[in-house]
């Protein structure tokens, strides 16, 4: 028999610490080599940790909750001796298995934390914003999501449950979803959340638990509350809004929809034209893409695109580097390959640093106008509102709008907002940058193939 020890893993190079969040095994569990172990949170991500080997659990040394340094001991785990031999000692690997390694075993996944004040008020039941983003992306109804069977706390409906039901419906069984036994409360938002109840203190008289609940924010949360508050009180947020005609953007991407899909495995969407168009607006306006440094403005030649993902534990920033070295085809695969790896939770600590700006999609969960917080240390963030097909007045004939050579027609319309950091964007150079995106979407040619 062997004694291996387990320390908490360094998961990005700026990390010195995490937080044991949950312990998957007690002393005395079987455990087998890469089945999850305990879950981290660190202030860059969460993660599930994989067992190093298979054996039986010695000793837990850190409570739940407990937050340890980087390389400190934190369990113990007796095996066989030789199997672990067998494990340490595989075949050199190549290059190409390292690189590939390093994406699928050495960083652990993402780990859902929930947040007990995300609640999305929809009649009968809690959807969270990741199964409303599979549903409208597979044209699931929410008469379909009332009466699908959820094996989730209170009857809700998880991802696990809206993709096999997806492929059921895919395979041509019958598509009628099931009606859950203990469906929740009608009209009652459900609060979903794996946080540590807090049942005792001073809050407990101030709060009785007849009448309220008691949550301690999760590492995540916190890191989460204190960054946005930081650039709330950093930077002097100006925001601009624009409406943005999306009619050739369109037509450009119902015309290749199908031969896209086809050639890259996945869906044509709306983003890749704007992340296209926002790289080419950064670099004639560098300013947008810096930050600031004392009084010192330090303006980045490069972009590094953030693209905001709804993932199952919320909202997290992947970051497409270099994207302006890419042309539409590759930052259409970047994008997709990032947003599955962080709906999959398999996304390395270093693809969610050095972005220089931001985008942020609310579209996607049909909202129309959004204010956004300004990631720091950049100095703007643009957020796109829902593609909706509207009745506007549009100049024919290349007359001016007093000419009287107008018409009504239907035209597929968005609202795009800026926020921008007002110690160095002033309002000229933020309409500008905004209204040049705009215009950029609306002459986007309609027969280009992509």
């Amino acid at each position: 028999m062997s004694k291996v020890e387990v320390v908490m893993p360094q998961l990005g190079e700026s990390l010195t610490e995490g937080t044991i969040i949950r312990w998957h095994k007690k002393p005395g569990d079987k455990v087998k080599r890469d089945e999850t172990l305990l879950e981290i949170s660190t202030d860059k991500v969460d993660s599930e940790i994989p067992s190093p080997t298979s054996g039986v659990i010695i000793k837990l040394l850190f409570d739940e909750q407990k937050t340890v340094a980087v390389r400190t001991v934190i369990a113990e785990i007796e095996t066989d001796e030789s199997s672990v031999m067998t494990e340490k000692a595989p075949k050199p690997a190549t290059p190409e298995e390292v690189q590939k390694s390093d994406r699928q075993v050495k960083v652990s996944p993402v780990q859902p934390i929930k947040q007990s004040t995300k609640v999305i008020p929809i009649p009968g039941r809690f959807y969270s914003p990741l199964v409303l983003s599979i549903a409208k992306e597979e044209g699931i109804t929410l008469a379909e999501l009332e009466h699908l069977s959820g094996s989730g706390d209170g009857g809700r409906v998880t991802k696990r449950d809206i993709i096999a039901y997806v492929q059921t419906r895919k395979a041509g069984v019958s598509s009628q979803p099931s009606i859950p036994t203990q469906p929740p409360m009608v009209g009652v938002p459900h609060v979903e959340t794996t946080l540590k109840h807090i049942d005792s203190g001073e809050l407990v008289q101030k709060y009785p638990t007849s009448q309220y609940e008691i949550l301690q924010m999760s590492n995540v949360i916190a890191k989460m509350s204190e960054h946005m508050v930081k650039s709330v009180h950093t930077s002097p947020h100006v925001w601009a809004v624009h409406e943005c005609d999306m009619t050739n953007v369109d037509k450009a991407r119902r015309k290749n929809a199908g031969a896209f899909e086809k050639r890259e495995g996945f869906k044509l969407t709306y983003t890749p034209f704007v992340c296209d168009v926002v790289i080419k607006t950064l670099k004639q306006f560098p300013l947008v893409n810096s930050s600031v440094d004392g009084d010192k403005i330090i303006v980045k030649k490069f972009v590094n695109l953030g693209i905001a993902v709804a993932a199952e534990n919320g909202l997290i920033v992947p970051v497409i580097k270099n994207a302006d070295e890419k042309n539409f085809v590759g930052l259409a695969r970047s994008l997709n390959d990032l947003a599955t790896r962080a709906r999959s939770r398999k996304l390395l600590p270093s693809e969610i640093e050095g972005g220089t700006f931001t985008i942020t999609n609310f579209g996607v969960f049909n909202t129309l106008i959004g204010i956004p917080i300004i990631n720091q240390p950049q100095v703007g963030i643009l957020g796109t509102g829902a593609v909706k097909k509207r009745p506007v007045v549009i100049s024919i004939g290349g007359g001016s709008a007093s000419s009287g050579d107008d018409a009504i027609a239907i035209r597929s319309i968005a609202h795009l907002t800026l926020a921008f950091d007002h110690r160095i964007v002033d309002g000229a150079l933020g309409g500008t940058f905004l209204e040049t995106i705009c215009k950029l979407l609306e002459n986007y040619d309609p027969e280009k193939v992509l």
